[in-house]
């Protein structure tokens, strides 16, 4: 039996061209019609003229038993040399348009029709976190669809987007705005002045990121509209997909610490040298946003993860009916655990104890799969990271097994001067469970 994500990519090429197809084949023939009709009356009086002229001109060159012969080969010439000429002027007119239509991109304008119908046609896939990780994950998911929806939580209230949160009431744009870089099918320039951050020289702007001010500048255009913002942001992106928040409802991080004390803000429960119990939203009660409702209930797959347990994950799955949602969804659900363990939010944790966290914190199964990295990094590196009192994850497999939940293993960890993970490895990874 073919699976239907295999057969929607091996026909989405030609989506949508039936009908323009259809209208050449139906103009073709009505032109082969008209010139049959015309040919005798019109035409062949003309080709007559041409050819007797032409035979009297090759008459003063070769002998007249040759004529049909060199009519033949100059005729075969003028074909080939025809075709040639048509054809480069052709392409170099596409790949101008191409280049009007599509700056900075590269590649034939059929190049990047077919890649863009492939993309609209991939997976509805649905991406829950927020902080690095998401956008991380978001880089090698755009290269499989453009049907993506990211959910990002909002209870960022530290440096740049603290700041705007307090001075404009507005929801916390920082995670949002690496999700919307993360996505962008724009040109270099552009990401890197969105990502551009002030140094301490800039006075009332050091700290402040440039798309965290123009996201605020949108909201303030936008009469307070968020949402519109949003959309403005990400045509200036031109983005693969689209970034909502998971409320729009002002919320912050409450969380109940091993000894029983309360912490308020995520700056402060993150700084906490104590272990978190649970995490909870003040207000407890937060609106979820229609469009991720909408997208959970629609997906082929939903991701959680890769982020901080509690400060990026559990947040978004807090907001009223999120987890109600994810859970009675049909959709394919993946938790990415983290390669390192967390200062003040995971220290020690294994990867079955991720998912425990996760679970705690929430009503119903949002979890089918777990991809575990199994990958080691070098010993310089490990060395590094436990000086700083992070330590790599125990991938606990048969712990995790059973909780009934299917653990992906894999070496996901990107090559650099840090452990991270590698997005294509991810998306990869997560798409295959779409053909299983």
């Amino acid at each position: 039996m073919i699976n239907r994500h295999r057969l929607k990519r091996l026909i989405a090429p030609t989506a949508g061209l039936r009908r323009s197809v259809g209208i050449s084949l139906l103009g073709a023939l009505f032109f082969v019609a008209g010139f049959a009709l015309s040919f005798k009356l019109l035409l062949l009086p003309a080709l007559s003229a041409t050819s007797g002229w032409w035979n009297g001109l090759v008459g003063r060159v070769v002998p007249k038993d040759q004529i049909d012969i060199a009519n033949h080969w100059t005729g075969l010439i003028l074909l080939v040399l025809g075709f040639y000429v048509m054809f480069q002027g052709l392409r170099g007119s596409l790949r101008r348009i191409n280049e009007i239509l599509n700056p900075g991109i590269k590649g034939g304008l059929a190049k990047t029709f077919l890649r863009r119908q492939q993309l609209a046609q991939g997976p509805r896939i649905v991406a829950i976190g927020g902080g690095t990780g998401l956008s991380t994950l978001l880089k090698g998911l755009k290269q499989y669809s453009s049907n993506i929806t990211a959910i990002v939580t909002v209870t960022d209230d530290g440096g740049s987007s603290g700041r705007l949160v307090r001075d404009m009431g507005i929801i916390p744009p920082g995670d949002l705005r690496n999700c919307l870089v993360a996505l962008a099918d724009q040109e270099k320039l552009m990401t890197d002045l969105f990502q551009h951050r002030f140094k301490n020289e800039a006075g009332s702007l050091s700290g402040h990121s440039i798309g965290n001010l123009l996201i605020a500048a949108l909201v303030e255009q936008e009469g307070g509209d968020f949402d519109k913002a949003l959309e403005r942001a990400s045509e200036v992106l031109n983005i693969r997909g689209r970034v909502i928040p998971s409320t729009l409802t002002p919320v912050r991080l409450r969380a109940l610490m091993e000894n029983g004390v309360e912490i308020c803000g995520e700056t402060d429960i993150v700084s906490s040298a104590l272990r978190i119990r649970r995490i909870f939203l003040d207000p407890s009660f937060a609106e979820p946003h229609p469009d991720a409702l909408e997208a959970i209930a629609e997906a082929d797959l939903i991701v959680i993860g890769p982020g901080s347990v509690y400060t990026s994950l559990v947040p978004n799955l807090l907001v009223d009916g999120m987890a109600a949602a994810i859970s009675q969804s049909r959709a394919i659900k993946a938790y990415i655990c983290n390669v390192m363990t967390q200062p003040g939010e995971s220290d020690a944790f294994t990867a079955a104890e991720h998912l425990v966290a996760l679970e705690a914190n929430v009503d119903g199964r949002v979890v089918d799969y777990a991809l575990v990295n199994t990958g080691i990094p070098t010993s310089a590196l490990i060395e590094k990271y436990e000086q700083s009192g992070q330590f790599l994850v125990d991938a606990d497999l048969d712990r995790i097994k059973a909780m009934g939940i299917k653990a992906v293993t894999g070496d996901y960890m990107s090559e650099s001067d840090y452990v991270r993970h590698d997005p294509m490895r991810l998306a990869s990874r997560l798409v295959g469970l779409l053909n299983r």
